[in-house]
């Protein structure tokens, strides 16, 4: 099994620095009221912050994460992750990142979480009302990986509550998402329909990639170790390093193409 890993990583993750300066700018509704022909700049800015001196974490710090993280750094923000794998040394210093063991004992310092990680059983409905409860009260939530680490409910009832002031996402489950799903109707959000990682220049790098790898198939060439996922029924390469494998009796859905 094989990806064309790297294809979306940096459109993904100038996604995730739209989203979060969308939320925090508070621009989909300053937008909204050109489109309605207002003029409302107090409704504008009263959810209207700059995102400079904010905390921002991410929950993982691969390939997307860490590209974040480094289109962050300029905005004068502070920067948190958490991963399975520690960043080395070097890039903690040149990102001046702060490295946390977990979600759980990172989000309380965050004013924004980004999700840059696989779904699989440890990730699935990681963002449950207890995780929110643990965040700063009126944060924000960022989310391209996969829908289902969030708990579809917990984030309607969080930003009904007031605990986040806003969620941004590009991922649902299920996918498509149904006319009737809440993220579709819930307040403060910023939700797209998982387009982060199909912009026409990612789709260049898909076409390239997929050629290459086919070509390597036909040629009995080896296919480079990061487009790997699995190689004689075990994870390898790229997979090894982003996926766990599945424990017997538990479920989850396909990994994350690209989403590491």
């Amino acid at each position: 099994m094989a990806e064309v890993t790297y294809s979306n990583s940096i459109s993904v993750s100038e996604h995730v620095v739209m989203m979060i300066l969308s939320l925090v700018r508070n621009y989909i509704p300053s937008y909204q009221w050109v489109v309605k022909g207002g003029w409302n700049i107090a409704d504008c800015v009263s959810r209207s912050y700059d995102l400079e001196g904010m905390q921002v974490g991410t929950v993982a710090a691969g390939r997307i994460g860490t590209a974040v993280l480094r289109r962050l750094k300029p905005f004068e923000v502070g920067l948190h992750y958490t991963d399975r794998h520690r960043l080395p040394e070097d890039v903690e210093r040149e990102l001046g990142v702060t490295f946390h063991p977990d979600a759980e004992s990172m989000v309380p310092h965050c004013d924004v979480v980004t999700i840059n990680a696989p779904l699989h059983p440890e990730t699935e409905h990681m963002f449950n009302d207890e995780l929110i409860g643990r965040m700063k009260r009126g944060a924000y939530i960022v989310n391209t990986a996969r829908g289902k680490i969030c708990d579809r409910d917990a984030i309607v009832r969080a930003l009904e509550s007031g605990q986040l002031a806003g969620y941004a996402g590009d991922v649902w489950y299920p996918q498509p998402a149904p006319a009737d799903h809440p993220w579709r109707s819930m307040p403060n959000h910023g939700m797209t329909p998982h387009v982060s990682g199909s912009s026409l220049s990612a789709q260049a790098r898909y076409a390239a990639g997929t050629r290459e790898i086919l070509e390597c198939w036909f040629d009995e060439r080896p296919i480079r170790e990061e487009y790997l996922i699995a190689d004689g029924g075990k994870l390898a390469g790229a997979g090894a390093h982003a996926y766990t494998v599945k424990r017997e009796g538990e479920a989850s859905e396909a990994p994350a193409s690209d989403h590491a």
